[in-house]
């Protein structure tokens, strides 16, 4: 992969490909005044495949002032794919008993988790207050930026706000959540921090059993702005979602006057 023009310098890590960073198209003179949309690609996929997305939304002079940082997950030597972590099966159908749910891959979210942190200080030592600074992803993307939000002792409920697309919550079951965010030192509940999710009503990959787990999993931590919609289509994006997705971002990081 050629190498890329950034303007900010991004943490490195080894056999990792570098992220992909699009500038702002008009950059606002205080950086504390710009936004950044981190955003994490799913199963399988690299940088490549979302950046398509941001060239729409640069292209037709959407979000003007914000920037787009787009990482890569490293291979995932059991899945033998790229991964945020080694997936588990999302069954349509609940395992007769809970015991019998797949075990997740918790270390893999952790380690990814703190990766992505890492970037997210990157963007803060350039001036963009945590407060600009949207994380998102599909699938795989969007099931790390949700364990980030709730769990990161850095930055759990201080962003701007998550996008999750066509993704779930990992760790939903067993009090694993529970268990991380008293570890962090965090409360109880989330609060009132800004969340899009978004899916396909056909999408086979993460069938709606998983979905309502997910909403379930937010409502426990008293998540009180969970912005959710369902789309015609599969495991995709498409053309009313990422409209619906423009909007969000530009409620959460309005174009602020320098």
């Amino acid at each position: 992969m050629a190498a890329r023009q950034r303007r900010m310098t991004l943490p490195s890590t080894p056999g990792r490909v570098e992220p992909i960073y699009k500038p702002a198209t008009k950059p606002a003179s205080d950086p504390a005044h710009g936004a950044t949309f981190i955003f994490l690609h799913g199963l399988g996929d690299d940088a490549e495949g979302l950046e398509n997305i941001a060239d729409q939304f640069q292209n037709g002079d959407k979000l003007s002032w914000m920037n787009w940082l787009i990482p890569n997950a490293m291979e995932d030597h059991d899945s033998q794919q790229t991964a945020w972590y080694t997936p588990s099966s999302l069954s349509t159908f609940a395992p007769s008993r809970p015991e019998l749910e797949d075990d997740e891959d918790e270390e893999g979210l952790l380690k990814s988790v703190a990766y992505v942190e890492s970037l997210i200080d990157a963007c803060i030592s350039k001036g963009v207050p945590p407060n600009r600074i949207v994380l998102g992803g599909f699938s795989q993307g969007c099931a790390l930026s949700l364990i980030l939000d709730l769990t990161s002792k850095k930055y759990s409920g201080k962003l701007a706000g998550i996008v999750g697309l066509c993704g779930y919550l990992p760790l939903a079951g067993k009090g694993r959540l529970q268990h991380l965010r008293a570890v962090n030192g965090l409360p109880p509940t989330h609060g009132d921090m800004a969340i899009f999710l978004a899916r396909g009503k056909q999408d086979s990959l993460i069938p709606k059993r998983i979905w309502n787990l997910t909403l379930k999993g937010l409502e426990g931590f008293e998540a009180t702005s969970v912005e959710q919609h369902e789309y015609d289509g599969g495991h995709t994006v498409g053309g009313p979602m990422l409209r619906d997705v423009c909007k969000f971002l530009e409620t959460v990081v309005p174009k602020l006057e320098d």
